[in-house]
Order: C-alpha cells, then structure tokens, then sequence
C-alpha cells in the first residue's frame, strides 16, 4: 500500500509564466501591481501613500458590468478568489467568454458557482470549490483558453457591490487537446407538475460531465428527495444512459441525509456534500432549503455528440406512493466542451434569481 503524496506534476518544469489580476493589477502586467493612486482603500492608506493597498477592491454599479479579466493568448486559469456582501451573492451575474466569442461559456449567479446559492453563508470544503468564513470565495476549476479569456461580473441589483478578487492563470502551454469549463444556471420555482428539472439541454459537442450543484428549497412538508438524477448521452432519446436511485443518494448520502436524534445532517467532503441545512425560523423562513454539490472528478461523464441532464422531485404520500412535488431547485451545471459555446437557457436575471 502505497502513502498518498504531492502530485508529482507540481515539481515538472514546464514553459508557463504566472500570472495574478486583481484591483491592485488590473491587467496582470508585469510589474504593474501596487501602483494604484487612487481606488477604494486610497482614504485609509493618505499616511502612507502609493503601495499601501490603494486599491483592494472594486465598486460595481447598478447595472454595470464590471471586467474582471480581458486575457490575449493561450493558458488556464488556476484559481479564483472573490468576496462581497451576501447581499449580492444572487444579484451578481458571473460570466466567462473563451476565444473571443461573443457568447458565454459561464453564465452563472455569483453565489451559485461557488455553491452559495441562499445567500447565506456554510462552509465547504471540497476539491474545486471552498468557501470560508465569512465570504471568501475559491474557485480550483481549471480554465483552459487558446487565444483569449474574458471574465465579467455584471450588478443586475439596484446597490453599489464592493467586490474584492484575485484571478490567477498561466500563460502559455498547448491546450489544444483541452475543454472549455462551461457553467449554466437554471430554475424551476416553483417546478411544473410532474415535470423534472432541467439541468442541461441541448448541450452539443464532445466533453465531460463534471459537477452539480443545487439549491433547493422545499415547497411542502415530509421527504423530498426520492427522485432519480438521469443523464442522457449522444443519441438516448426517452431513456437515459445514466439513471440514479434518489437525490441523496447522487450526492453520496442516504436515508434522508437523517442522521437518528439530528435530523438532516451537513457534510462537506473532497467531491460531494450538503453543506448547507436551512430550517425554518418560525418567522420569515418558511421553507427548509438544502445546498447541495457533486464534483464528477475521478469520474468524469464522457459525451460524444450532445448532454442532456434532469432530476425529479419527488416525495411520498399515504398508502405508500410517491408524490411528485413542486419545489423551487435552481441548478449550476458544470461541463467542458470541445467547443467555447453551446446552447444555454436564459441569462439569469434580478427577477429569475430572487430568494424567495
């Protein structure tokens, strides 16, 4: 038995630079950061001057779309920290365009893509996403581009956002054997009658499944999570290819995620969990609402020529039946393709994103 260790890749030697955009070094130059003269930490550095943090942070207008980075060339992305207010976790709009198209390959709430789609903050500790106290964002997918990279993160809210972040990536590398990172949001709220929520559809092109997470917010009392997770593959129609045995079970929990005299029970781990249990107050927190992620890492879901992706909702009533309800479930879906964009559902907006 061998002892796990560091990724022997880390000591390989390969032609790549490093490179770090943040407020502080908007375009990543060089030598070009701390030489901001003003910015939003200018008034508190006035004793110190130029490279006393002047420029930690960005303010993102109402309505404005803010660049977080405009990258010519090939590389990857590497990491991705950002923090601001939970007020804005679902009012915020994170884009990625590869290549220089004009159509996103990201296309997610802010929250959501770090898995933080109530607004309210729980820790996670997984492989590609961790969220720590109280706010602080990471990102670990990789993003691999050829020839350009274009992040933005546009205010649909009607508040100023501070925002602070620090977008790390290589440049350089051949990545032409890579896959573009895609994300897309969707929501059902409340979900049709006996209808699945739709994941993904219409997802052309070659690639790997590579993660899930839900916010889901149950609209009725008792178990909810009885339906199936299905994945449909290339040319499955009616049928799937992929069909799982019940929600929690897709997340790598069981019998109800209840633990006996705790009841729903967090847990964060490297590539599935539910870190986030929200109960009623009694109040104004009428509904219990659950977060929840997979990361498809060791076992990626290979497609040839198209992706489809749903999930049931699903209960139990009397006599031992389920029982299809209609709850609120947004979805982030994670995928990389052979190409910079596929088809997506609506941009999510204010209204489409609200906690209610």
């Amino acid at each position: 038995m061998t002892t796990p260790g560091p990724d022997r890749a880390l000591a390989r030697l390969r032609p790549v630079q490093t490179r770090s955009i943040s407020p502080e070094n908007p375009d990543g130059r060089p030598g070009g950061g701390a030489r901001a003269t003003e910015g939003t930490g200018a008034a508190a550095a006035r004793d110190l001057g130029p490279g006393w943090k002047i420029s930690p942070s960005v303010v993102v207008a109402p309505g404005e779309t803010h660049t977080l980075a405009d990258v010519e060339g090939s590389g990857v992305v590497t990491h991705l920290w950002a923090t601001t207010h939970p007020d804005h976790w679902r009012t915020l709009v994170l884009r990625a365009h590869w290549d220089g198209d004009a159509e996103p390959a990201i296309e997610v709430p802010y929250g959501d893509f770090f898995t933080m789609g109530w607004g309210r903050f729980a820790q996670v500790s997984s492989q590609v996403v961790a969220v720590n106290p109280h706010g602080g964002f990471n990102s670990y997918w990789p993003m691999p581009f050829r020839s350009g990279a274009r992040l933005t993160l546009e205010n649909t809210g009607s508040t100023p956002a501070v925002v602070y972040y620090q977008l790390t990536y290589e440049t350089g590398g051949d990545h032409d054997g890579d896959g573009y990172l895609h994300a897309q949001w969707r929501r059902s709220n409340p979900l049709e009658d006996r209808t699945p929520h739709v994941l993904l559809d219409g997802v052309e092109g070659a690639g790997q499944y590579v993660g899930t997470y839900l916010a889901w917010g149950v609209n009725s009392s008792g178990w909810w999570g009885e339906g199936e997770l299905k994945m449909y593959l290339d040319d499955d129609t009616t049928h799937p290819t992929i069909c799982g045995t019940g929600t929690e079970d897709y997340f790598g929990g069981a019998w109800n995620f209840d633990v006996p005299g705790q009841g729903y029970t967090a847990y964060s781990t490297p590539y599935l969990g539910m870190p986030q249990v929200i109960r009623p107050d009694g109040l104004y927190a009428s509904q219990q609402r659950f977060g929840m992620y997979r990361w498809h890492l060791p076992d990626p879901v290979h497609f040839a020529t198209r992706l489809r992706v749903d999930v049931q909702a699903l209960g139990w009533r009397d006599g031992g039946r389920y029982l299809p309800l209609r709850d609120d479930i947004a979805s982030t879906a994670f995928f990389y393709l052979d190409r910079s964009s596929t088809r997506r559902g609506p941009a999510p907006t204010f209204d489409a994103m609200e906690i209610r």
